[in-house]
């Protein structure tokens, strides 16, 4: 409502239907534009991505990101919808932007190696990773990753970013629902109190650096 484009990740409503109820609740919240992600990644047991996409194309939803894999599949059924939906594509590698663009999505994510989440296994920097898109990409782009106030909304614009994506650092407001003590935690951490995991499975994620995170580290060291 501050002026953002809010997106919910539907894979967290559990099921498609719950996640059709989600959807049907946006508009008594609010009047302004928003949108949904939706995240494949690898799994033992995939969630049912073809009844999340029903679901997003039957009840009218304007805005979808995807994330985590090819999006061709996705962004066909996206296109091929009633209503015109924008497609936006979360990537972590020029390669991958490039592969996305041809796929047809309308909006790119740069999503650099400081981000939360998954990473990638490129490592590579907004520094260099925006600066390199403002080059070779012909859609628009938003510099993800790391992004917290406007100091780094001007800089991700100055290497040639339309925008940026936040996500970490709304899990710290008054809104947000998660635990005070965690809030507490994350506005007391500092720039080194997060951890890799997953590196040796090629499923990178940074989490917050807790006992559990730390734990994890170690075994798989």
């Amino acid at each position: 409502n501050a002026g953002g484009l809010g997106l919910f990740a539907v894979l967290n409503a559990g099921t498609p239907e719950k996640c059709r109820a989600w959807i049907r609740l946006m508009p008594t919240l609010t009047d302004k534009p928003w949108g949904v992600n939706l995240t494949i990644l690898p799994a033992i047991t995939p969630p049912p991505y073809a009844e999340y996409v029903k679901v997003i194309i039957e009840e009218g939803v304007k805005i979808v990101e995807t994330a985590g894999s090819n999006p061709k599949e996705w962004v066909t059924a996206f296109k091929n919808a009633p209503h015109n939906i924008v497609c936006i594509h979360k990537c972590v590698a020029i390669r991958h932007a490039l592969k996305a663009e041809k796929s047809g999505v309308d909006i790119i994510s740069l999503d650099g190696f400081e981000c939360a989440g998954h990473p990638g296994e490129d490592d590579i920097g907004n520094y260099v990773l925006q600066a390199k898109g403002a080059k070779v990409l012909t859609k628009p782009y938003l510099c993800s990753g790391g992004v917290g106030n406007g100091i780094q909304l001007a800089a991700a614009l100055a290497l040639g970013a339309d925008g940026v994506n936040c996500g970490t650092r709304f899990c710290a407001t008054q809104e947000c629902n998660w635990p005070e003590s965690f809030k507490q935690k994350m506005v007391q951490a500092d720039e080194r109190s997060t951890v890799l995991m997953f590196r040796s499975l090629h499923n990178t994620a940074r989490v917050f650096g807790n006992a559990v995170a730390m734990e994890v580290s170690r075994i798989e060291q």
